[in-house]
């Protein structure tokens, strides 16, 4: 063990450091030990839960290439572009990160319910009502995870060293073209980073799913409303499916283990 030259970590940090990771680790080993092993294959293996976990890939998965789509210009914008205003478009495009998620589908239930700003004249014209479909599941993983897809690409971004674009322009490329291969190219670590973060995100979304789109197995039941649902009968599958979650939420620290749990 290496010697700090420092001195030893005084115990005034070391002891509530030590209770933080306890608070954060006790629950999920706790968790873990809760279940019931004996019948977990049963119950991952019934039709809702494949049904739902099913529904939650799948509209994470479309939510994450709209956030991408829509996500990268913006990130870029506020990356590369000097403007007057920059600031307050950051502050609104992060305003989902801070409001409760219920808040958040009611958001969405103004802005693209059948009685919505959006909402009625698209169902006059259309037909179509986003509320109590999947698509209706895909717009609210979008609207909870674009922000955290934004703040994480602009910051990739913001990490590739601007010159790279500068030498591009001297060169005579258009900033349609540097764009394409030299700014995304020397960011996409951090692009993709940002890209499974906002999977995660989407994947645990509930607050604004069941708000907007209400709870309707094979149509609007993600993972996280059938846990909901799960709870209040029968706390063994609650458990099971609470295990899933926890298993990807695991895998995505591993997708991004080169960026967060490395060595310095």
């Amino acid at each position: 063990m290496t010697r700090d030259p420092l001195g030893r970590p005084p115990a005034a940090l070391m002891v509530p450091a030590a209770v933080a990771v306890l608070l954060l680790v006790v629950p999920l080993v706790a968790m873990v030990a809760a279940t019931d092993w004996a019948t977990l294959p049963e119950q991952l293996t019934s039709e809702p839960v494949l049904d739902a976990l099913r529904l939650s890939v799948v509209t994470s998965t479309a939510a994450m290439l709209v956030c991408l789509v829509l996500g990268l210009p913006v990130a870029w914008l506020l990356a590369r572009v000097a403007f007057r205003g920059r600031g307050l478009l950051r502050a609104l495009v992060t305003v989902p990160l801070v409001l409760p998620p219920v808040v958040a589908g009611i958001a969405l239930r103004s802005a693209f319910g059948r009685t919505g700003v959006i909402g009625e004249p698209l169902l006059e014209l259309t037909g179509f009502a986003f509320p109590f479909t999947t698509w209706g599941v895909v717009l609210a993983h979008v609207f909870v995870s674009l922000p955290f897809v934004v703040i994480a690409i602009e910051g990739a971004l913001r990490s590739a060293d601007p010159v790279y674009d500068a030498a591009s322009a001297t060169l005579g490329a258009t900033r349609w073209t540097t764009f394409r291969r030299v700014t995304v190219p020397l960011a996409m670590p951090g692009i993709l980073a940002g890209m499974v973060l906002g999977w995660s995100r989407s994947l645990g979304e509930f607050g604004a799913t069941i708000t907007f789109n209400g709870n309707y197995p094979g149509t609007t039941q993600t993972m996280p409303t059938l846990i909901y649902v799960a709870r209040q009968s029968d706390q063994d599958a609650a458990q099971a499916l609470s295990l899933i979650m926890l298993a990807l939420s695991i895998a995505v620290l591993l997708l991004l283990r080169d960026r967060w749990l490395g060595t310095p």
